[in-house]
């Protein structure tokens, strides 16, 4: 049987103050020996806050996993790894992505194991909720808004027209007239339709505007 290639996380806030990565480093390194993994890398961040997704030990690490060089991540305790519920949702659903277990020593929980896979279903169904009740939230939103006659999505560009009415009175094509005023043809075309002047005249007659150049 293969020996699991294992990635070893350590981190503490503040060097000195009783803090220290080693005590994290050696109780995990006695694991890996324990359960005969092998251990292709050991990342600690030092002096550097949890609250902080990027770090530059964590993202070598994750780095690693994504190359396919990891079978299983081992912490000294979750909040080592993750100091909010958001971190540790994303990067366990990643892991669970990637084919990489996942262990938090002092938390007791492994994802090479049937709990502990049960608990990675579990998670990654709690983020996809989130991210449905978030899409819900933001429809609704949306919808509310245009109920109320309000314009959703990308700013619209305020446009007067009766340059380009003039132009394409004077026979210009749509492609040349939104060309002389700096807009797409397809932004003038809307705007002309928007406005009830499509396919009519600043005299309000029907000319054969072409679209053609």
């Amino acid at each position: 049987m293969q020996q699991r290639r294992a990635a070893l996380y350590a981190r503490v806030s503040t060097t000195g103050h009783g803090q220290d990565v080693g005590l994290q480093v050696e109780e995990l390194e006695r694991v890996a020996e324990q359960r005969g993994w092998e251990v292709i890398g050991v990342y600690t961040d030092k002096g550097i806050s949890g609250s902080k997704d990027t770090r530059p030990e964590l993202d070598d690490m994750m780095a690693a996993c994504r190359r396919g060089q990891v079978d299983l991540v081992a912490v000294w305790r979750f909040d080592r790894f993750a100091r909010s519920t958001r971190h540790l949702l994303t990067a366990m659903e990643e892991f669970r992505g990637l084919g990489v277990d996942f262990m938090s020593l002092h938390e007791q929980v492994d994802t090479s194991t049937p709990m502990g896979k049960a608990m990675f279903t579990i998670i990654g169904a709690v983020a996809e909720l989130e991210r449905d009740i978030l899409r819900e939230r933001v429809q609704a939103g949306v919808d509310r808004a245009k109920a109320a006659g309000k314009h959703c999505g990308r700013p619209r560009m305020e446009m007067d027209l009766r340059p380009a009415l003039a132009l394409l009175a004077q026979g210009r094509t749509l492609k040349e007239t939104a060309r002389i005023l700096g807009v797409s043809r397809n932004t003038l075309r809307r705007r002309l339709r928007e406005q009830d002047h499509w396919p009519l005249d600043a005299g309000g007659q029907k000319p054969a505007v072409s679209e053609a150049s």
